[in-house]
C-alpha cells in the first residue's frame, strides 16, 4: 500500500508527458505479464511494418508481435533500458526505438545460430 501511495505522489509530480510515458510503461510492463502464447511461433519473422509515428511502448509490442519465436525474458532487460534511455535520460522515440530494432534483430540471428547449433549432429 505504501509503495502505491509513492507510486500515485511520483507520478503527480511529473509533467503530462511523463505521466503519459509512465502509463504507456506500466501497460508494456502489465502485457509482460500476461503474455502467453497458445500456440508455436512462426519461424520467421512477420512482416509487421514500422508506422511512421509510434512510441516506445508500441515499438516494443509490434516487435515482440513480428518476433514471437524469441523468449522474451531475454529480451526484456534490454528492452527495458531503451525504455529508461527513453524516460529518464530523454533519448528520442526514434533513437530508442531504432536500437529496439537492432536488438530484436541480433536477438533472432542468435536464436538462428542456436537452432542451426543444435542441428548439427555431435
Amino acid at each position: 500500500m505504501r509503495d502505491s501511495k509513492r507510486l500515485v505522489s511520483l507520478f503527480r509530480s511529473l509533467s503530462e508527458s511523463r505521466q503519459q510515458a509512465l502509463l504507456d510503461y506500466a501497460e508494456f510492463l502489465a502485457g509482460k505479464e500476461g503474455a502467453e502464447t497458445a500456440s508455436a511461433p512462426p519461424a520467421e519473422p512477420l512482416p509487421i511494418p514500422r508506422p511512421e509515428q509510434e512510441n516506445v511502448v508500441k515499438a516494443i509490442q509490434r516487435l515482440m508481435q513480428t518476433y514471437p519465436m524469441l523468449e522474451r525474458n531475454q529480451i526484456f532487460h534490454e528492452a527495458s533500458a531503451q525504455m529508461t534511455r527513453h524516460l529518464v535520460h530523454g533519448v528520442a522515440a526514434v533513437e530508442a526505438i531504432d536500437e529496439l530494432e537492432r536488438i530484436f534483430a541480433r536477438q533472432y540471428q542468435q536464436h538462428l545460430d542456436a537452432l542451426k547449433k543444435d542441428a548439427q549432429p555431435s
